[in-house]
């Protein structure tokens, strides 16, 4: 096919990313998900510890502003301050270019809503079961189960607010994305084969 971009929203504990590092290897494409961090550092000159303290958070900007000095210039986007919306639109401009150049799978970050024109992208959300969830994050993280529904609350509650707070839609709304599933409902490996088989049925005609 032509140049196109997957971009995947998740709950935490879905398995999203897995998912979208296989459908990446399906494709023969470029994955994308902490790697952005990389990216928008390298446009803007800033370190990635810029990024990764901001990435898929809203309010982070007294955590950050005690880094920046004054008199500082960073390339015409600040003037002397750092704001979140100037963070947002470095790693907006990188999402753009990426998907100017290559097809790629890119998991979360807005994605979906920054590519919003570009009629060759195809918004997937990932959910899976409240048990399957705590499952994977109690292996992943190595904590017990009453720690992990912690984290994936404040998980979820961090991407539903940076989502709803810089997009007109709504995280993990059904009519947000161009589809919905359930990975605890086929497994992993038959998830990710339904999203290439969807992918491929919309872009075919396109």
């Amino acid at each position: 096919m032509d140049r196109f971009v997957i971009s995947i929203g998740r709950q935490l504990g879905s398995g999203g990313r897995e998912i979208g590092k296989k459908l990446a290897a399906e494709f023969g494409i470029r994955f994308l998900d902490s790697e952005l961090i990389t990216l928008a550092a390298k446009e803007s000159g800033f370190g990635a510890e810029f990024f990764r303290d901001t990435d898929e958070k809203k309010g982070f900007f007294n955590t950050l502003f005690n880094r920046i000095q004054s008199g500082v210039s960073f390339g015409g986007y600040y003037d002397n301050q750092l704001s979140e919306e100037a963070l947002f639109k470095i790693q907006s401009d990188a999402i753009r270019k990426i998907a100017d150049e290559e097809s790629c799978v890119i998991v979360g970050r807005c994605a979906d809503y920054i590519l919003r024109d570009n009629p060759r992208c195809v918004s997937v959300f990932i959910t899976a079961s409240h048990d399957e969830r705590v499952r994977r994050i109690c292996e992943r993280q190595n904590v017990d189960a009453e720690k992990a529904e912690r984290m994936m609350e404040r998980g979820d509650a961090e991407r539903a607010n940076y989502y709803n707070y810089y997009s007109t839609k709504t995280w993990g709304e059904a009519a947000t994305y161009d589809l919905s599933i359930n990975s605890s409902v086929v497994g992993i490996d038959e998830t990710v084969a339904f999203i290439r088989h969807f992918v491929e049925k919309k872009l075919g005609g396109q």
